[in-house]
Parts: C-alpha cells; sequence; structure tokens
C-alpha cells in the first residue's frame, strides 16, 4: 500500500527506498526513547505492540534498543 502511494504521486522506488529508511529510523528512534514517565511509558508500550502486532518489530536492532532505553544512566 505505501508503494503504490508513492507510485501514485509520482515517486520512484529510490523515493521509497528513500521513505523506508527514514522510517525505520524513526521506529529505532522509538524503540530506543527512554521513557521516563508513567505516560510515556504506556504511549511507548502501546505503539510498539500496535507495530510488533502488524510483524514490523522484527529486527533484532528493536530488542537491542528497547532493552538499552530501559536501562538507568549512572
Amino acid at each position: 500500500m505505501f508503494g503504490k502511494a508513492v507510485h501514485e504521486m509520482g515517486g520512484s522506488s529510490r523515493n521509497w527506498d528513500r521513505a523506508s529508511r527514514a522510517e525505520e529510523k524513526a521506529l529505532l528512534a522509538i524503540c530506543a526513547y527512554p521513557a521516563v514517565s508513567e505516560g510515556d511509558r504506556s504511549a511507548k508500550a502501546r505503539y510498539l505492540l500496535e507495530i510488533e502486532a502488524r510483524g514490523e518489530l522484527d529486527l533484532p536492532e528493536h530488542m537491542q534498543a528497547i532493552l538499552r532505553s530501559t536501562m538507568w544512566k549512572a
């Protein structure tokens, strides 16, 4: 669907690849975000559960970033 939307807007496969990389970077940033408040933790968890349910949270980098985000900085 995303690829079709890019194509309909006149985008090339190169634009799609660039958008895909940007989307992956954004997902990794969300995984790595050290949510501190209860609201932030809840919002992050809900979002990541939705992403995981779609099968998009499947790279080792995702899990590593999530686990690192839960560690206290000394």
